[in-house]
């Protein structure tokens, strides 16, 4: 019995040797900074009729809101209120808010063809909002003009829209870490909270700062020695699915963000070796 005892003592050693060895020697773990020239963001939005005046907006999977566009404020997503006010033709507003709190306001102005949707947005950031670690004075805005092309529909707002208009950000950073015996933890420098991954293909509920269950819950796994693909669930549903690719040189980090229901990618970050 000592015997057995003391090779299964060594095995054990030995697992944990090897798990150790394989994390420092991850070919994923280090430091990246994302090359905007390489990058690509792409915003998908589509807008149905669904009623007299009424109309559903679907921003990703499981993300709609269906409202009357007569400028109130109405129930939406995540106990926000959305209204639509139409000017013109050509013409509408949208507001989103949180318990009364402006959280976005966006123009939208159609082209005359029809073929071009322009979106003056504007997003108020909460006070206490830091961007790379550096705090921003409270009341800050974020003003993003987008243009998008219609991909679906023949006239007015009602349709598919894809832009590309967004451009990643200069000096986002990604730092990946050996997490476990076989998983990640990835923080970017322009997210509070570090994503850690396990690479088992098993669900794994993603929680807020707080510990709290959101609903939504990842998977992992190694596709091959340079290919991570990481699953995101909500309340069990596939909503979308990212590649994480190295380069054969193993100084180039591809992300490809894919929505469930789009035919394009919601984003292609490149990142380079630090």
């Amino acid at each position: 019995m000592k015997m057995l005892s003391r090779i299964f003592q060594l095995l054990l050693v030995a697992c944990l040797v090897t798990s150790s060895v394989w994390a420092a020697n991850d070919p994923f773990v280090g430091k990246w900074k994302v090359n905007p020239s390489k990058s690509k963001l792409n915003d998908e939005l589509k807008v149905e009729v669904a009623g007299a005046n009424r109309y559903a907006f679907t921003f990703g999977p499981g993300q709609v809101d269906t409202v009357v566009a007569d400028g109130s404020d109405q129930p939406a997503l995540e106990g926000t209120t959305l209204s639509v006010t139409v000017n013109g033709p050509n013409s509408w507003e949208v507001v989103r808010k949180m318990k009364g709190r402006m959280l976005i306001r966006a123009h939208w102005t159609l082209s005359e063809d029809g073929k071009t949707l322009n979106d003056a947005f504007t997003q108020y950031l909460p006070d206490g909002t830091t961007l790379f670690s550096q705090p921003l004075p409270d009341g800050s805005t974020l003003f993003l003009p987008y243009v998008y092309e219609r991909t679906a529909g023949n006239s007015g707002f009602p349709g598919t829209w894809d832009s590309e208009s967004a451009k990643a950000t200069a000096g986002i950073e990604l730092q990946i870490q050996p997490y476990e015996s076989d998983g990640l933890s990835l923080k970017r420098s322009d997210e509070e909270m570090v994503k850690r991954i396990k690479l088992d293909g098993n669900d794994y509920p993603d929680l807020d700062r707080n510990g709290a269950d959101k609903g939504t819950a990842y998977s992992g796994r190694r596709v091959n020695e340079r290919s991570l693909e990481v699953t995101e669930k909500l309340k069990g549903k596939i909503t979308g699915t990212r590649q994480i690719e190295l380069s054969t040189d193993l100084k180039t980090l591809t992300v490809t963000e894919r929505l469930v229901g789009q035919s394009r990618p919601k984003s292609i970050l490149v990142f380079d070796r630090e």
